[in-house]
């Protein structure tokens, strides 16, 4: 079965869930479905990366992406507080489909979301920012072609910014980071999750 949150089409049977989440001082109503990753809330690494991420590190031009983007939580929230354009892929439908409609309920335009496996199908190249939630479970080799493929698509001055858990291979995504940048820095520490930024400089 094709049911992992990673997977194209999920095959569960759909459980569609509501329930409402404050982000960066906004309220925000989700519906969410089996088959995407953290349906019951916001995670709480999605959560840290959001409080976490720096506007004012970012060129003064360009939009955001969200690789992985699920059903939506960090995409629309950095769109609602940034007022940047933001550009959310994941390669599971059936979270592109929520994120769609999450967007439509709270109102947030400023958005494209659509299907891409990683970097194979972007519409708005080259960005200010990247953000990732990487898919852990995808593996190493999934979460470390985000990381290295992140440079080519950044403007000049361009941050990616990820959260990862310590046991889960923030050491081993520091190191991968700082071999195609050229720097890493940990901007925060929370609970086991750590916020990487590195910059196209």
């Amino acid at each position: 079965m094709t049911n992992h949150y990673y997977s194209e089409n999920p095959d569960l049977p759909h459980d569609y869930e509501e329930w409402d989440f404050q982000l960066r001082g906004r309220r925000f109503h989700f519906v969410t479905d089996s088959g995407v990753f953290s349906r019951e809330t916001v995670d709480y690494g999605s959560r840290v990366l959001i409080d976490a991420f720096d506007f004012e590190a970012l060129p003064e031009k360009g939009g955001i992406l969200d690789v992985g983007c699920g059903y939506g939580p960090i995409g629309l929230a950095l769109a609602a507080a940034g007022g940047r354009p933001v550009e959310m892929i994941d390669v599971n439908q059936r979270a592109v489909d929520l994120a769609q409609r999450n967007a439509r309920r709270n109102q947030i335009e400023n958005v494209a979301i659509h299907v891409s496996n990683i970097y194979d199908a972007l519409i708005e190249a080259p960005y200010a920012a990247i953000v990732s939630n990487p898919p852990i479970r995808a593996g190493k080799d999934v979460v470390h072609e985000i990381l290295a493929g992140a440079y080519e698509q950044l403007l000049y001055g361009g941050t990616l910014t990820i959260v990862i858990q310590k046991k889960q291979g923030a050491p081993s995504a520091k190191k991968k980071m700082a071999e195609v940048f050229g720097n890493c820095e940990t901007v925060v520490k929370d609970k086991g999750y750590y916020i990487l930024r590195s910059t196209k400089e």
